[in-house]
C-alpha cells in the first residue's frame, strides 16, 4: 500500500467519524471512486469548502430505527442491547445525538483538533421545529424530527413512510447543526452521521476494534447490563457487539456520560491506527464491504466532496489529532419531571472553541478560570462517598455520585436501596468534615455511624432528592486550548504506547 493512500484513509476515518470508514483515493479504480461519490444525501445545511480549513460535526444517532423509520429487527436490537421492538414502538429510545464531536481541520490537513460536546449540556436550541426551544443538546435532533413529522402527517396524510422519515431526519440534522453552531459560535461546514445499526455493521466489516481500559478503574466499571459491556483492564480486542457497548456505556463509569465521550474519542484514534497498521485498504473484500455499508448507513451533507477532502489529509495521524471535551460548569436539574443536566457557560465555550480553532499567531490562550455562585465543596479534605438510591428516580444515585466526583470526591459504586422517606448522610471516623459539607447540599444533618468505614461517607437518597448543584473542582493546570485538564470532563485523550488511548 502506498504511503499517500494510508494517509488519505486517516482523513476519511475522521470524515465519517464514528463510522470509521476508509477512503479510497485516486489510486483505485473508477468503480470504487464512483461508490465513494455516492455517499452523502443530505441537504440539511449549506456546505462549506471541501479543501482548506473547515469545521466538521460528527453525529452518532441513538436511533432504534433505520433511515426510513422502520424499527430494526429484534435480532439486531438484541445484539445492540437496545431494548425490544415493543419498547421501541411504544416510545422507548428516541433519536438523540448521543455523540457530538466538533472537529476543526487546519489548512493543509496536517493537524486537527476536536471537542466532544456532552450530551446532557443544557442549551438554547437553534433552528428547531416546534415549541420546545431549550433542553439537553442531544434532544435538538429528536425534537425537530418529531414535530416536523407531525406537521407533515397533518398536511400530507398520504405521504409515504420513507419520505416522512427522510424529511423528519433532515429537520433533525438542521436543528442539531444549528444548535451546535449557536453554542460554539463557529460555522459548521460539513457533517457525518451514523446510527446504531450502521455503527454495528461497520464494526463487523472491520472485525472489531482494539481498546484500552485504565487499570485503575474498579471492576464494576467494566460490566454494564444496559449497554451489554463485558470488558477487562488493559489492552484488548473487542468484537463488533462489544465495540458498540464500549462507546455506549455510561452506567457504572466514574463520570457517566463524560467518560463515555472519552471512549468515543479513543475509538476514533484507535480506528485511525488500525487502518494505518493492518492493511485494510489492501483487502478488497473489506474495502467493498465498507463502501457498501457506508452507502447504506452513513449520511453526510451532499456538498461535501469526500475525495477532494481526502487529498489534503496526507499527514493526519492519531498524533496530529487531539480530542478534548468541552467543560461543564456544574450539575443541575431542568424540566418537569426534573432531568439531570449539565450547566454550561456558553460564553466560555465560545472563547475556548474559537481559541483552539483560530489561534492568532503568538497570542496567549485563555485560562480555565474559576466560577462562583454555586455550593463550594472544595475547602475540606475529601472523603470517599458512596451514594445509594432510595427514590423512584432511575439512575439518581449515579448522577449524584458523578456530581460529587466532579467536586473532587472519590466515589464508591452507586447502587439502589429500599424506599426512603428522607435523605440521610452518615459517616465513619475521620470523615465528619466532608459529611457536614455534603449533608448541607441536601438540607440535612450528617450523623456518625459505626457501620461506615473510616474516611467514608454514605448518602442514602430519599423522597424529593435531586442532583445537588455543585461546582467542579478547579483545574490544576489549564490545557493549551483553555480547557481544564482535570475535573469531570478530564483532559485531552492521548495516544498510548500501542497507538491506542487508555480511558475509563
Amino acid at each position: 500500500m502506498r504511503a499517500g493512500t494510508t494517509a488519505r484513509s486517516a482523513g476519511y476515518v475522521l470524515a465519517c467519524g464514528l463510522a470509521s470508514l476508509v477512503l479510497v483515493a485516486s489510486g483505485f479504480s473508477y468503480y470504487l471512486v464512483s461508490n465513494v461519490n455516492s455517499i452523502g444525501g443530505s441537504h440539511a445545511i449549506h456546505s462549506g469548502p471541501s479543501i482548506g480549513a473547515q469545521n466538521i460535526l460528527l453525529m452518532g444517532l441513538e436511533s432504534r430505527t433505520d433511515w426510513n423509520g422502520n424499527v430494526l429487527p429484534q435480532k439486531i436490537l438484541s445484539k445492540l442491547h437496545a431494548g425490544s421492538r415493543y419498547g421501541v414502538l411504544h416510545g422507548v429510545g428516541g433519536n438523540a445525538t448521543n455523540t457530538l464531536i466538533l472537529v476543526h481541520i487546519f489548512a493543509g490537513g496536517k493537524k486537527a483538533v476536536g471537542f466532544s460536546i456532552p450530551r446532557d449540556d443544557l442549551v438554547d436550541f437553534a433552528g428547531t421545529v416546534g415549541p420546545q426551544q431549550q433542553g439537553k443538546i442531544d434532544q435538538a435532533y429528536g425534537v425537530s424530527m418529531y414535530f416536523k413529522e407531525g406537521e407533515l402527517r397533518q398536511k400530507y396524510p398520504n405521504m409515504s413512510q420513507n419520505q416522512l422519515a427522510f424529511l423528519g431526519n433532515e429537520a433533525g440534522r438542521a436543528a442539531a447543526v444549528a444548535t451546535v453552531e449557536k453554542l460554539t459560535g463557529v460555522r459548521i461546514d460539513h457533517f457525518a452521521e451514523v446510527n446504531l445499526g450502521g455503527f454495528y455493521e461497520l464494526a463487523k466489516v472491520f472485525g472489531g476494534v482494539n481498546v484500552c481500559i485504565k487499570q485503575s478503574d474498579p471492576y464494576t466499571a467494566l460490566h454494564d447490563s444496559y449497554s451489554g459491556a463485558n470488558l477487562k483492564h488493559g489492552y484488548q480486542h473487542l468484537d463488533p457487539e462489544q465495540a458498540l457497548a464500549f462507546v455506549r456505556q455510561r452506567h457504572n463509569l466514574p463520570n457517566g456520560d463524560l467518560d463515555r465521550t472519552h471512549r468515543q474519542q479513543a475509538f476514533i484514534d484507535s480506528m485511525i491506527h488500525q487502518v494505518r497498521t493492518e492493511g485494510v485498504l489492501s483487502d478488497l473484500g473489506k474495502l467493498n464491504g465498507l463502501l457498501a455499508v457506508a452507502k447504506r448507513y452513513v449520511i453526510t451533507d451532499s456538498g461535501w466532496n469526500l475525495l477532494d477532502f481526502a487529498t489534503q489529509m496526507r499527514s493526519l495521524t492519531g498524533g496530529h489529532l487531539v480530542f478534548r471535551t468541552l467543560p461543564i460548569q456544574s450539575y443541575g436539574n431542568w424540566g418537569s419531571p426534573p432531568q439531570a443536566v449539565n450547566i454550561v457557560d456558553p460564553a466560555r465555550i465560545k472563547a475556548i472553541v474559537h481559541a483552539a480553532f483560530y489561534p492568532p499567531p503568538g497570542a496567549a490562550r485563555p485560562s480555565g478560570g474559576h466560577r462562583h455562585g454555586h455550593h463550594s465543596v472544595r475547602s475540606v479534605p475529601k472523603a470517599t462517598v458512596t451514594v445509594l438510591n432510595g427514590t423512584q428516580t432511575p439512575q439518581l444515585a449515579a448522577h449524584v455520585s458523578a456530581a460529587l466526583a466532579s467536586a473532587g470526591y472519590p466515589t464508591g459504586t452507586p447502587g439502589n436501596a429500599s424506599p426512603q422517606s428522607a435523605t440521610s448522610v452518615t459517616y465513619g471516623p475521620g470523615a465528619a468534615a466532608s459529611a457536614a459539607v455534603i449533608a448541607k447540599l441536601f438540607g440535612v444533618t450528617a450523623a456518625a455511624s459505626s457501620s461506615v468505614q473510616p474516611g467514608h461517607v454514605e448518602v442514602l437518597l430519599g423522597a424529593g432528592a435531586t442532583v445537588p448543584n455543585v461546582s467542579p473542582a478547579p483545574s490544576t493546570s489549564p490545557s493549551p486550548s483553555g480547557v481544564p485538564s482535570s475535573g469531570p470532563q478530564g483532559g485531552a485523550v492521548l495516544t498510548g504506547k500501542h497507538g491506542i488511548p487508555c480511558v475509563n
